[in-house]
């Protein structure tokens, strides 16, 4: 079972009375974070790329980095993952198309920001459990 698979797994285990709207949310989050190949988006570093090449370098580089989150709309959610890929998140989250940019702006600088604690990414298939785990707990009062 992968780094994602164990993390997903947990917090399902942690939400399953809580409802799924939030769990599921974060699963694809994190299913954004953990894509790569052809038709995703590179797992972290092909997300941050992509931000940077829509001219928010310096949005994502305040995720990063050690200071302050600078915050991110939902129109430019939308503008770099483009209305297929946010339906395909917001198909499989079961959460309604219109809502998964806003929801997805006040979750990734923050889920981002845990997932690079010293403002480093780290590289591909690098990412410690334990840090997900603890940047989901933090972030969402767990």
């Amino acid at each position: 079972m992968g780094l994602f698979d164990t993390a997903l797994s947990m917090l399902g285990n942690a939400n399953s009375a809580e409802g799924g709207g939030q769990s599921a949310l974060i699963q694809v989050a994190l299913g954004l974070l953990n894509q790569s190949g052809q038709g995703g988006t590179g797992g972290l570093q092909g997300l941050l790329s992509q931000f940077q090449q829509a001219g928010l370098g310096d949005v994502v580089a305040s995720w990063v980095g050690t200071g302050q989150n600078l915050p991110i709309s939902a129109e430019q959610i939308q503008q770099v993952l483009g209305n297929g890929q946010l339906a395909q998140l917001a198909e499989s989250a079961g959460i309604p198309h219109d809502g998964i940019a806003g929801q997805l702006a006040n979750m990734l600088p923050g889920l981002i920001d845990h997932l690079t604690p010293n403002g480093e990414v780290p590289e591909a298939g690098k990412i410690d459990a334990s840090s997900v785990l603890q940047g989901l707990g933090s972030l969402f009062g767990k």
